[in-house]
């Protein structure tokens, strides 16, 4: 339809009777991503705005609006009557609450990543929320005050270590974070350098603000020891050390060009025009991202219209102005990603979200290869095989995305003083770093403690 036409049905419906219109944009079947966080805030209100000039009943405004601000100014200037969130109160079921007495700032906002809702409810799971494991599981989380306040030590600032002190403090408990970064995030700070995942960068505002509200003793630039943590007489002790990454058993691994994914999306290294991902799950394609795509076209609504070939003016059929993705210039590097696995790459991706990322590295030239056999890193490129053939991948950079390794030098050395201590996030399970399981973990253990 046109938006003419979309016009004129909805003056049709008002006329059969219609108090109030709602407006949605297009679904998962359609192939133009629509709710997934690397759609920029607020990028279809243009065809509310269509409906509302037609109207004279009230109409909704929907689809990655998770901002009270954005949310005021779209009714201030007459977009439309309402606005409609659904995901961001899976995210914080308070969040009108806390709009209405002046505490936005504490608004736990979704970050729109679909892992524990959309992507479970289309897998046959019970939907919850990433940044909110009590959606879905509310009577799990019954809120009982803990009969002895403890004093607890948090070791550890990522997503798991952040989870834990924030729920702990919220019951009551006396909660130390100890830091040796500069900065409080962790493995957040890497995710949101990714184009289409700035907005874990609310998460850790969320984190932060709720640290200072509850007056969490956050010590940063301090690495914590066995020796010290055993002499403080905390109540208990929870490690949240997180991982490193892996770097597997391949002949010059240690050749100078070739680094971790940690090197790359912290900005310590900048890999060179000709790449090679050794990985292909969720991090590699988060480094391939990160080498290949835009970051103005998850931020900036006209960008991405343009990248997906929308047609704001709503004169075309559909929407839509010509193939999705058509017009978006090539990338200045060449990247290849390899498996050693012989199924598809990026089988593991989210349901609701990775086809995205896959046709937005599809267009940017992206090469895949499965089953790959590593032999050796040179001067000359990677030597790998493929069904015993070898072959050469001339590069500049090898990214190493093997996985992870748990970091859990502190829980030995506490274990030889005799010390216990509570073990959440990737510092327990490497393997499939997630943080839906990560912040769960955490928030469920604050609450046992």
């Amino acid at each position: 339809m046109t938006g003419q036409e979309i016009a004129d049905l909805a003056r049709r419906v008002e006329m059969a009777g219609a108090d109030i219109l709602n407006t949605g944009i297009g679904w998962h079947e359609s192939a133009i991503p629509t709710i997934a966080a690397s759609i920029p805030r607020g990028a279809w209100t243009f065809a509310a705005k269509n409906v509302k000039d037609a109207v004279s009943v009230p109409v909704i405004v929907s689809n990655r609006i998770n901002d009270p601000d954005l949310a005021e100014e779209l009714l201030a200037d007459g977009t439309g009557d309402l606005v409609s969130m659904a995901r961001p109160l899976l995210a914080d079921p308070d969040f009108a609450a806390k709009v209405r007495t002046g505490r936005s700032e504490e608004i736990n906002t979704c970050i729109g990543c679909n892992q524990a809702c959309l992507d479970r409810i289309f897998t046959n799971r019970t939907a919850s929320c990433m940044v909110n494991p009590r959606a879905g599981y509310e009577i799990e989380f019954t809120r009982r005050d803990p009969r002895v306040r403890k004093r607890i030590a948090v070791v550890g600032a990522g997503p798991a270590g952040l989870a834990f002190a924030v729920n702990a403090a919220e019951l009551g408990h006396r909660v130390t974070l100890l830091e040796a970064g500069d900065t409080l995030g962790g493995q957040i700070n890497l995710a949101r350098v990714v184009p289409g995942k700035a907005e874990f960068s609310e998460l850790l505002r969320y984190f932060t603000v709720r640290l200072d509200k509850l007056g969490v003793d956050v010590r940063l630039g301090t690495r914590a020891d066995a020796d010290t943590l055993a002499s403080a007489e905390f109540d208990d002790i929870v490690l949240a050390t997180g991982v490193r990454a892996r770097v597997p058993a391949i002949e010059g691994v240690d050749h100078p060009m070739v680094m971790t994914y940690t090197d790359v999306l912290a900005g310590h290294r900048v890999p060179g025009r000709r790449v090679a991902i050794i990985g292909a799950g969720g991090i590699g394609f988060d480094v391939a991202e990160y080498l290949l795509g835009d970051a103005e076209e998850s931020l900036d609504p006209k960008a991405f219209r343009r990248a997906w070939g929308v047609d704001e003016t709503l004169s075309a059929p559909g929407g839509l102005t010509g193939p999705p993705r058509a017009d978006v210039p090539p990338p200045s590097r060449q990247v290849t990603m390899l498996q050693r696995k012989t199924g598809r790459l990026g089988g593991g991706l989210g349901k609701s979200t990775g086809w995205i990322l896959k046709a937005r590295l599809r267009q940017a030239g992206l090469r895949m290869i499965a089953g790959a056999t590593y032999a050796r890193i040179t001067d000359e490129g990677l030597h790998y095989a493929v069904d015993g053939q070898p072959a050469l991948l001339e590069v500049d950079s090898v990214v190493l995305c093997a996985g992870q390794e748990s970091e859990r030098t502190l829980l030995d050395e506490l274990a030889e003083r005799g010390v216990r201590a509570q073990v959440i996030g990737g510092a327990g399970v490497a393997a499939e770093l997630d943080a839906v399981r990560a912040i769960d973990q955490a928030t469920r253990l604050a609450v046992a403690i």
